[in-house]
């Protein structure tokens, strides 16, 4: 059905359709400063005891005291409320935590913690934030919660209010299938038991990773998505894609295992910098044609180890299940590589499958796509050097 679609954008005029596409590309230039705003997981360790559950949640406490709404919000920069966000930023300890107090009771309310269908109130057990430092950058606090549990052995369930955004929930205890999810939109726990741990699925898990690499490509990873529509404006040819993709995910691959089972570490002060310097160098690349080579394959095989490196610090943040590593790392990285294809499969169908036959798709469209996605990962290379 695309054929007489096509056929037809034969007649339209020119500027019409490449208004649009700068349009667009203008649209995501508009992206490239907000990635220093960009929304979180908080990551909440819980202890259930027989009459206790302890939640020590790491979290960004600015956006809870704000009251942004964080359900599928990918940058704060996007909400009505970002001002007083930004204020919060630039707060001492003390002034932060006076602003927290004041709207606990809003919070806790949001904040689901039930047993046998009836809830336990949580309360405030301690808090922990940092002293003000970059304010362009978020400080993770550490809230401490606690809640009695009613007499009985009927297990836990926590959550809490979609507006507080996603929570990546790990159970603390002995043994090597501690449960670990993450809940998105309002999501709860699976039950957690007073006694031993509770028990994951093999088959839900490895699905829960997979989930969670797609999620880490679309939306939340913009570099890794400019990095992805770098290598797809090198050329129109399959091959050149397909040795270029191929390259980046063996190498991302290797350190991805590597890093996430400590035998390789790097500061993301180090890490994140040279991700954005990828992406710059195959967007310049791009502009100059210089054609596919082994060198070519080489770099993207260098900046694939980096792009592995960054990935890597998302499963630090969640954690992994000792006894099922291996199948966790390879769902997580199936997530990710169905991500690629994604961004792959959506610049295909809205750019190269009605222009790549244009003798002027090189100049008016891979060119100019480049020059965007080059600036903008300029831009993150300073910012996340000097800034």
């Amino acid at each position: 059905m695309f054929a007489p679609l096509k056929h037809l954008l034969n007649y339209l005029p020119r500027r019409a359709a490449m208004s649009s596409l700068c349009a667009g590309l203008l649209m995501l230039a508009a992206l490239g400063p907000a990635a220093a705003h960009e929304v979180r997981p908080a990551v909440g360790d819980v202890t259930v005891s027989g009459d206790t559950v302890r939640l020590d949640l790491r979290l960004t406490l600015e956006a809870l005291v704000s009251g942004i709404d964080l359900n599928g919000l990918d940058d704060t920069n996007n909400s009505p409320l970002s001002g007083y966000y930004d204020q919060l930023r630039a707060r001492s300890p003390e002034a932060l935590e006076e602003a927290f107090r004041a709207a606990w009771p809003r919070i806790r309310a949001g904040i689901r913690i039930e047993v046998a269908g009836q809830g336990a109130t949580p309360e405030i057990g301690g808090l922990r934030i940092p002293e003000v430092g970059d304010t362009d950058l978020p400080r993770d606090s550490v809230l401490t919660l606690t809640a009695p549990l009613p007499p009985g052995d009927a297990p836990v369930t926590i959550g809490w209010a979609p507006a507080f955004g996603p929570l990546v929930l790990r159970q603390m205890g002995e043994g090597d299938a501690l449960y670990t999810g993450y809940l998105n939109g309002g999501q709860m726990s699976d039950p957690l038991p007073r006694q031993g741990v509770a028990k994951l699925g093999a088959l839900q898990e490895f699905g829960r990773y997979i989930v969670l690499g797609f999620e880490h490509i679309v939306p939340k990873g913009l570099d890794h998505i400019l990095f992805v529509l770098g290598l797809f404006f090198f050329s129109l040819k399959l091959r050149p894609l397909l040795l270029q993709v191929t390259a980046f995910t063996l190498a991302h691959t290797v350190t991805l295992a590597l890093a996430t089972l400590q035998i390789v570490s790097v500061p993301p002060e180090i890490v994140e910098p040279l991700i954005a310097a990828s992406i710059v160098f195959v967007a310049v690349e791009n502009i100059i044609g210089t054609g596919m080579s082994l060198r070519r394959l080489a770099v993207v095989f260098i900046f694939g180890l980096l792009h592995g490196l960054g990935f890597a610090s998302v499963l630090g943040e969640i954690g992994l299940n000792p006894a099922r590593l291996l199948s966790s790392l390879i769902g997580f990285n199936i997530g990710v590589e169905l991500g690629q294809l994604a961004v792959i499969g959506v610049a295909f169908f809205a750019v190269e499958f009605w222009f790549g036959d244009r003798s002027w798709y090189r100049a008016r469209i891979a060119v100019p796509a480049s020059c965007v996605i080059a600036a903008i990962g300029l831009y993150w290379f300073a910012e996340r050097t000097f800034l």
